[in-house]
């Protein structure tokens, strides 16, 4: 809805404004008498406006200035109606505009400009009128007011330290909750003295620490919560109010700044463990390994109590990529709620903190806010606190948003927003109560923006006059919060001034005593396999770690008889009951397994064993490729069934889920669900591999790192469609190269299947071991249909498991005669061995590393014994600077040396070093294919360097180009 002074109604205020009112009755009387445009504008009046007008038809309304019920004349009424719609059309006003007028800023740096909405005048008052009584119909709890008290009431509620934005919400009962809400005690809590005390010493608490570690640990950097301490008493009534209102686990993600002080004065996290980690210590003990990473990057967990209710806080380590936790704390939050059955989303709740710049300015943001609303993703609203330091680095807010508020970006999902003072802690607690609140009333999410300022800059080695020395002039001269606060309690009497001192003495003594405690200090556990962890454990070693993924046979075929089973009176779509039949066909048989029909028996036979099965992703129901159809659609009525979830009455759920079309949030929301659900099989596919780059900052900073920065399991599965067949550069690669070039220290598991009974157990195998790691999975395309890519039934019992290395499995040749080993990974197997035996070829034999890292360095020495007389070769599809060649070659080198290969070192074949993943000609592609093929499948070919390959292709090139000349010369004739 709109209140706007303009446009063809501008002209009704002021001397003409009694019109309005005449035109209102007769809208009322007929909406087709009046014209399109106010049809508009009356049907959006508030519902005040309309309850008021329908108790004043027939012409007999109360009279607002007399207060009696005596009859007025119809010059009275008109003009008492007027006065009333007028004055709704005012308070409306302040209700949507008056944040605009509120006092926000601590540092007052810019004049607060009037805004003509707000002013009496723009509505046809005038000085004389502010005394007299105006009926308004019991709206500010007020039956009759004059616009005097009108104007005041509005103005503290709206005006004050607090500014709300929320009548762009459409929900009419959020709307009038808040309304209510605030506009009864004009926007503000009476706190009770004790209540007062508790804050001060919350400020206190914060204040002390930032000083202590500013004089203790001068210039070092520690994104101080200096400026705007008031974050921490707001956060203690977000938890004790939400603890009294049934919430009893806070997932919290934290930006850099107070990040040290939410650790020591929220959570508890010993303040000896964080001088110790100051003084160089580790977060946790030796023996645990790890990397680790910097003390305003760690997450921690405890417990807390309030009046008696425990709420537990976990808070999520994170990189310095700003709002990439946001999504990962969502999804921990969801994992946490489907654990508990807290369907209702009122036990766990995520609190995100935000600084102003990132919040405005990262597409993540608005990516996990439309998260909020759907069904696979929601967790019943995110309380979002933002830390606006009113500016990011060093730009200021004119040059990093188009809006006048860092927060415009919440209103796309309708989420009400409370701007309010970071100088005044009573305002900020009374805005934190309200969105716990709300958030627990409506199950939505809610913003706080803390208008604030930064007291050292950036960090504290920052010189901030560089850039804004007007501000950081104003930043000298403010006195901190607990200064400002502590002056005015003392002055009403709720405190002495030896009690402020007493305060801050008693948080200085206690932090000198944790500050030498700090020097003995140990970490003597470290924070890995508690809670729903307990029963895993660290992987060790490299050998196969295959775990019990076989399945027995009744399990399988009851799996792919519910897979195949439609429901009486469903009607399927024609193309669908005919694929369903050839399915039956492969369950019956046993034979002829299909890359789908596998996937759907592992996440079967594990949703029956009791592991919940949740796969999210763009168009995953049916599939990028028309494969899964995990969800089938009635054709007359559009029910939906899923057959994973009627297997048997007692299973866990399996939860296939289509995504909005984002890689970055969705993959980080999976990611954090992993990381809370170490029993769920937790899958996200992209709907071309070529995609996953749009989320490359939740592989780099979580998946690939998380575990040896913060010691965080995760098992999360990665399907990235990936294969040449001539569909372009964006519908080829799934970037394997970028994932195996970040491979280390046992981090991730890559594999590139080629059966589909591999890909059955390699994803079973993701839950049937005691230790969990990410697992990333190119899956095919043309493969999805290959005659030649089946299995069967007999591949998946009992007794089979992942293989990481498959020799060839069609006709291969005695190894005294191969002369050849051809090694590769995925579907250019079936493009080598189809013109293998097109060619008639015996003396060249292919092997498939079916997982690529942790690198199968026993299980290639295995297949390769007896083929030592033989020279190697990789072939791969990919472009030479990118697939696996630059990762596997020296492996495979490794390999063969240590097995007396006489030429132990690997030749290349495939495509040619290129800045593009894939041609987008389908006729170059068909060269290229042929090619690679023809090279890989060449005896006595001379392995070719980086360096010397380029040589030959300029001397091809120059020779080309010297054939090209000649032949353009003419050629001399006969006698001539």
């Amino acid at each position: 809805m709109v209140n706007t002074v303009s446009g063809h109604e501008a002209r009704y205020f002021g001397p003409k404004a009694g019109e309005l009112a005449e035109l209102y009755a007769q809208f009322l009387r007929d909406t087709a008498s009046v014209d399109a445009g106010w049809q508009s504008f009356f049907s959006n009046l508030e519902d005040d406006a309309k309850n008021l007008l329908a108790g004043i038809q027939g012409g007999n309304p109360v009279s607002a200035a007399t207060q009696s019920s005596a009859p007025m004349n119809e010059d009275e009424s008109r003009k008492a109606t007027l006065d009333s719609i007028r004055a709704l059309m005012l308070i409306r006003a302040y209700r949507v505009r008056g944040h605009l007028e509120a006092n926000l800023d601590p540092l007052g740096l810019k004049p607060i400009n009037p805004h003509p909405e707000l002013d009496p005048l723009s509505y046809g008052f005038l000085e004389a009128d502010m005394d007299r009584p105006i009926f308004i119909n019991g709206v500010l709890g007020l039956e009759t007011a004059s616009l005097r008290q009108i104007v005041e009431r509005v103005r503290k509620t709206y005006c004050g330290k607090i500014g709300v934005e929320f009548m762009h919400i459409q929900e009419p009962e959020q709307k009038a909750w808040i309304q209510e809400r605030i506009e009864g005690i004009h926007n503000r809590t009476d706190f009770t003295v004790k209540g007062k005390q508790a804050i001060l010493e919350r400020l206190t608490a914060a204040e002390t620490f930032e000083q202590f570690l500013g004089k203790k640990y001068t210039g070092t950097k520690r994104f101080g919560l200096d400026g705007a301490e008031t974050m921490i008493p707001a956060l203690e009534q977000i938890l004790k109010r939400g603890s009294a209102l049934g919430l009893d686990e806070v997932v919290l993600g934290v930006a850099h700044r107070g990040r040290l002080n939410i650790l020591a004065n929220l959570m508890g996290k010993p303040f000896r463990a964080i001088f110790n980690e100051f003084k160089g210590g580790a977060a946790n003990p030796e023996d645990v390994g790890g990397s680790g990473d910097v003390k305003y990057h760690l997450g921690t967990s405890s417990d807390r109590e309030f009046d008696g209710n425990t709420v537990h806080l976990s808070l999520t380590a994170n990189p310095s990529h700003l709002e990439a936790v946001d999504p990962v704390v969502v999804g921990k939050v969801r994992a946490k709620q489907d654990q508990k059955g807290d369907h209702d989303f009122t036990r766990t709740m995520g609190l995100l903190l935000h600084g102003d710049a990132a919040f405005a300015g990262q597409g993540l943001v608005p990516e996990t806010l439309d998260l909020s609303e759907l069904e696979g993703y929601q967790v019943g609203g995110t309380i979002h606190f933002i830390v606006n330091n009113q500016i990011g680095f060093t730009t200021d807010p004119v040059d990093s948003r188009s809006g006048p508020y860092c927060t415009d970006v919440a209103k796309a999902i309708q989420a009400p927003i409370i701007h309010v003072n970071g100088d005044d802690p009573e305002a900020v607690v009374h805005a934190a109560r309200i969105a716990i609140e709300f958030r627990q009333t409506f199950k939505k999410d809610i913003v706080i923006d803390m208008f604030c300022y930064r007291r050292f800059g950036h960090n504290e080695g920052d010189e901030p006059t560089f850039t804004q020395p007007q501000m950081y002039k104003k930043i000298a001269q403010q006195k901190s919060v607990r200064e400002l606060y502590a002056a005015g309690l003392s002055a009403e009497g709720a405190v002495t001034q030896s009690d402020i001192d007493g305060m801050a003495k008693t948080w200085w003594e206690k932090l000198e005593e944790e500050f030498e405690a700090a020097e003995s200090y140990k970490p003597n556990k470290a924070d890995w396999f508690g809670g729903v962890w307990s029963h895993m454990g660290a992987a060790r070693g490299y050998d196969a770690r295959r775990g019990n993924t076989g399945a027995e046979l009744d399990l399988l075929k009851e799996v792919g008889n519910a897979l195949c089973r439609v429901p009486e009176g469903f009607n399927i779509h024609r193309k669908i009951a005919r694929q369903l039949k050839t399915k039956q066909k492969m369950i019956d048989s046993g034979e002829g397994i299909d890359w789908a029909t596998a996937e759907a028996l592992a996440y079967g036979t594990l949703v029956v064993e009791g592991h919940p099965v949740r796969l999210s992703g763009q168009d995953c129901n049916r599939g990028t490729f028309s494969q899964r159809h995990a969800a089938w659609i009635d054709q007359k009525n559009e029910d939906e069934y899923k057959p994973l979830n009627n297997i048997r009455p007692s299973q866990a759920h399996a939860k296939i889920i289509n995504s909005p079309l984002s890689e970055l949030a969705v993959l980080g929301f999976e990611y954090g669900y992993s990381l809370a659900e170490p029993d769920a099989l937790v899958l996200w596919e992209a709907q071309f591999g070529d995609f996953v780059n749009g989320a490359q900052i939740i592989i780099d900073q979580f998946i690939v790192s998380g575990e040896s920065k913060w010691l965080r399991m995760c098992g999360l599965v990665m399907l990235l469609p990936h294969g040449y067949e001539g569909q372009g550069p964006e519908h080829s690669s799934g970037r394997v190269e970028r994932f195996l070039q970040s491979c280390a220290e046992d981090n991730i598991q890559v594999v590139n299947c080629t059966t589909p009974a591999n890909y059955f157990h390699v994803l079973r195998r993701q839950i049937h071991r005691g230790f969990r790691k990410p697992l990333i999975v190119m899956t095919p395309k043309s493969l999805l249909r290959h005659k030649g890519c089946v299995s069967n039934l007999e591949d998946m019992l009992p007794g089979t498991s992942f293989h990481r290395v498959l020799p060839c499995e069609s006709n291969a040749s005695d190894p005294s005669k191969v002369k050849q080993i051809v090694l590769c990974s995925g579907k250019v197997y079936y493009d080598l061995l189809e013109e293998r035996e097109s060619r008639g070829i015996d003396n060249i034999n292919i092997l498939r590393l079916e997982q690529l890292y942790p690198f199968p360095a026993e299980a290639l020495a295995q297949s390769l014994t007896g083929y030592e007389h033989c020279d190697l070769v990789w072939c791969q599809e990919e472009p030479r600077n990118m697939g696996g060649w630059s990762f596997v070659s020296t492996f495979i080198e490794e390999v063969a040396e240590e097995m007396g290969f006489k030429n132990f070192r690997p030749r290349y074949a495939g495509r040619k070093t290129a800045a593009s993943p894939a041609t987008g000609s389908a006729r170059k592609h068909v060269e290229q294919q042929a090619a690679l093929l023809d090279d890989a499948l060449t005896i006595g070919k001379k392995a070719m360097s980086r360096i010397q390959t380029r040589k030959a292709e300029e001397l091809e090139a120059r020779n080309a180009a010297s054939a090209k000349v000649e032949s353009m010369r003419p050629v001399a004739k006969a006698g001539e």
